[in-house]
């Protein structure tokens, strides 16, 4: 029986780890063709080797091919201009299309705002929400290239937020900030590309990866054997890959908390009570009123990590 994504070749970004690399072999036992993106770069985006930036990514090409897939390796920064058009390339060359573009490649430098560095903001910034920005970017350029030649694409953009980026989490100013507009991003491309056959959605998933496990080190701790294991990046998996196939066919800009067995549907910011007064209003009015809407909403949500 083949899978639901048979004939489908999928780009992977931060593929060689965690979350990305259990989404590649996901993808590959559904019949895709995978192209495995990943720099190996340690935990706080610090470069290793240059002349092994393959290696991790290669790792998870060979886990593929030894269960009788098809997947090739991309060692390049995807949050350069250079980099996430040789993604594409590499997709072109490799397995002469495109369907699915699922961007997870990130980085940590956590600190307090105060403590909080520009150039830890900026790396941040840079490989979550540039790097979600670029590969977008040139996929949808080649899509709308498609659609203009009459072969329209079934195309689809999974883009990875975070728990951080819908409410946000102590520590992680610059984390929570460049998750939140990776939503706002999301919401723009489902927009602009849906009348090239793109459809463009978010994940928000809650799983143990290098990025999780020291900060939540006791809720991602692996269960004892033979337990189902809640925090296993396997579990999120599926949704994405349902995402990235021709069954999700009609779901496009929405947001998905993914956690254990959970699956929710984040309906984000949406108008609450509210006050019109029909002209200006002074500052000590317009504070009654808002007291009186705060009372009237429910709880805000809580901060990660808030006491």
């Amino acid at each position: 029986m083949a899978g639901i994504c048979e004939g489908r070749v999928v780009v992977v970004t931060g593929a060689a780890r965690g979350l990305g690399r259990a989404h590649a072999l996901a993808f590959a036992a559904e019949g895709a063709r995978v192209v495995v993106n990943d720099l190996g770069v340690a935990l706080d985006g610090t470069h290793g080797d240059p002349n092994t930036s393959t290696g991790p990514a290669q790792q998870v090409v060979d886990e593929i091919r030894a269960l009788g897939g098809e997947a090739v390796a991309h060692g390049g920064d995807i949050a350069t201009t250079e980099g996430a058009a040789s993604l594409v390339t590499t997709a072109l060359d490799a397995f002469g299309r495109l369907d699915t573009l699922v961007n997870n490649a990130g980085f940590l430098r956590d600190r307090m705002l105060v403590n909080l560095d520009e150039d830890d903001w900026d790396a941040v910034m840079r490989v979550h929400l540039k790097g979600h920005f670029l590969p977008l970017k040139h996929a949808s350029a080649h899509w709308r290239a498609e659609a203009k030649a009459g072969r329209a694409p079934q195309a689809r953009v999974v883009n990875t937020s975070s728990g951080a980026g819908l409410l946000g989490s102590v520590g992680q100013g610059n984390y929570s900030a460049a998750k939140a507009g990776i939503l706002g991003l999301t919401f723009v491309a489902a927009a602009e590309m849906g009348r090239y056959g793109v459809q463009v959605n978010a994940i928000a998933p809650a799983a143990r990866t290098r990025m999780t496990e020291r900060t939540f080190a006791e809720a991602m701790a692996a269960p004892e054997d033979g337990a189902f294991d809640a925090m296993a990046p396997e579990n999120v998996s599926p949704l994405v890959v349902w995402l990235g196939a021709d069954d999700s066919a009609g779901v496009t800009g929405r947001v998905f908390e993914a956690e254990a067995g959970r699956v929710s549907l984040m309906e984000g910011w949406r108008v609450g009570p509210s006050a019109d007064k029909a002209g200006r209003w002074r500052p000590g009015e317009v504070g009654e009123a808002v007291r009186k809407l705060v009372g009237e909403a429910g709880p805000a949500g809580a901060v990660y990590g808030a006491g």
